[in-house]
């Protein structure tokens, strides 16, 4: 090889490799603006976040606030990856305007196998237009219980009370019961022996329930007195008194079982029979109704 090809040869390469440093350095480019894109939009949706948080003293809507800015981030990264990626395939020579096309195609094609997808972006958008569940709530979805960790436009995350995590597709989701907007109620079914009576078990419930909402650590999750429904219904073994008591959301269940224990050490107290499941025996009833019971050592002497 003489000394001009050789000149020429290493002039092409030379050429080549600039062109691939100037694309390299240009890809990098658009990758750095794409994450600095970003990084910008990220702090601009956390900024708006915290001063709404900071100028609405409400929980309800902080939450809200947070689920929103969490899908917008999302969609954020959505939106900017794609341009990212069209833009660097432009820098590699890759057509882009045959790509879109084949997936406009493709999309087409793969959009009637795709179905429960769009569905479930499509539910996914109305659940967070509606506000029907947001990061935090306790909800009942798709026959799934537990706290809301995370919603997205295609699924909602539950975490339950035994710490297992549930990923529920939004398409799957028919019927949503949230157990904590606004506030909740602590429902009580309270059993009681027939023997009693029952004017005095309701003057030792709400006496109970009196006691516990002048608790300083119980008064601010109370928004309410016992209300007693009344006798619902008579079971087997026990008169079944129904009562509830309006606690601030999520506070219901610790209401609820720190009245059961402080019921039970009061019905303890005052001698009320908390019935379970027995079974006496009579050898047979006169006309008043007035026939002893077998007595328990004479069964077993007898047997």
């Amino acid at each position: 090889m003489d000394k001009q090809n050789l000149t020429s040869t290493l002039g092409q390469w030379l050429g080549e490799f600039d062109a691939l440093a100037f694309t390299a350095l240009r890809i990098a480019a658009i990758i750095f603006v794409s994450w600095l894109v970003l990084m910008i939009v990220g702090r601009l949706i956390r900024g708006v976040r915290t001063r709404v948080a900071a100028r609405v003293n409400d929980p309800e809507f902080n939450k809200r606030a947070e689920t929103l800015a969490r899908v917008a981030r999302y969609l954020s990264s959505v939106i900017v990856g794609l341009i990212t990626v069209m833009l660097v395939l432009s820098e590699l020579g890759v057509s882009v305007a045959p790509i879109l096309g084949a997936a406009g195609v493709v999309g087409l094609a793969v959009g009637f196998g795709a179905q429960s997808l769009v569905k479930d972006f499509v539910t996914g958008f109305f659940l967070l237009l509606e506000n029907q569940i947001r990061q935090g709530d306790v909800v009942q979805v798709d026959g799934h219980t537990g706290t809301v960790e995370q919603i997205t436009l295609r699924f909602v995350q539950l975490r339950d009370y035994e710490g297992s995590v549930h990923y529920v597709p939004n398409g799957q989701i028919t019927t949503v019961v949230n157990m904590t907007r606004g506030f909740g109620n602590a429902v009580f079914e309270i059993g009681v022996a027939y023997r009693e009576d029952i004017d005095e078990v309701m003057a030792v419930m709400r006496q109970v329930a009196t006691d516990l909402r002048a608790e300083p650590e119980f008064a601010p999750r109370m928004e309410g007195d016992l209300d007693i429904a009344g006798v619902d219904r008579w079971d087997d073994s026990a008169v079944i008194i129904r009562c509830r008591i309006r606690c601030v959301a999520q506070q219901q269940w610790g209401v609820r079982r720190e009245y059961l224990k402080r019921l039970k050490a009061a019905f303890d107290e005052q001698g009320i029979e908390i019935p379970f499941p027995h079974i006496t025996l009579y050898a047979g009833q006169d006309r008043q109704g007035k026939a002893p019971a077998f007595p328990l050592q004479q069964l077993t002497t007898n047997a």
